[in-house]
């Protein structure tokens, strides 16, 4: 079992930066590839960003490619999301999520095992 805990969502201006931590629980945290999703009011969750379980191979939604980066530090158990040049369109939920031990990468949400409960980014014009 996983438990994942988002922090680091807030208010920011356009233009600027947050960066989301997710910390996990548990022991094999290091073998499971993880993922951010996001969801804007009324419509549904959309994939951001994932990794692999060593930090290598990365992938990104065409929308935030070159303005977000994906990392994740296993001796922490924390995955992170840096958001660069935000804009109001940006504004959701962030989600992480945790896919099962020694999996790939993935951006389709149904293949993640585990869930955190989200943490609220607003990006004012």
């Amino acid at each position: 079992q996983v438990q994942l805990v988002e922090s680091g969502g807030g208010l920011v201006q356009a233009g600027g930066s947050l960066r989301l931590s997710c910390a996990a629980s548990g022991r094999s945290f290091s073998t499971y590839a993880m993922g951010w999703f996001r969801q804007a009011p009324g419509k549904e969750r959309e994939f951001a960003a994932a990794i692999t379980w060593s930090g290598g191979p990365t992938y990104y939604a065409a929308s935030v490619k070159g303005r977000f980066t994906i990392s994740r530090d296993n001796a922490k158990n924390t995955v992170y999301l840096q958001m660069n040049s935000l804009k109001p369109e940006d504004t959701a939920v962030y989600s992480c999520a945790a896919r099962s031990t020694w999996s790939a990468l993935t951006i389709r949400n149904y293949e993640y095992s585990y869930w955190g409960q989200g943490t609220q980014v607003t990006v004012s014009a």
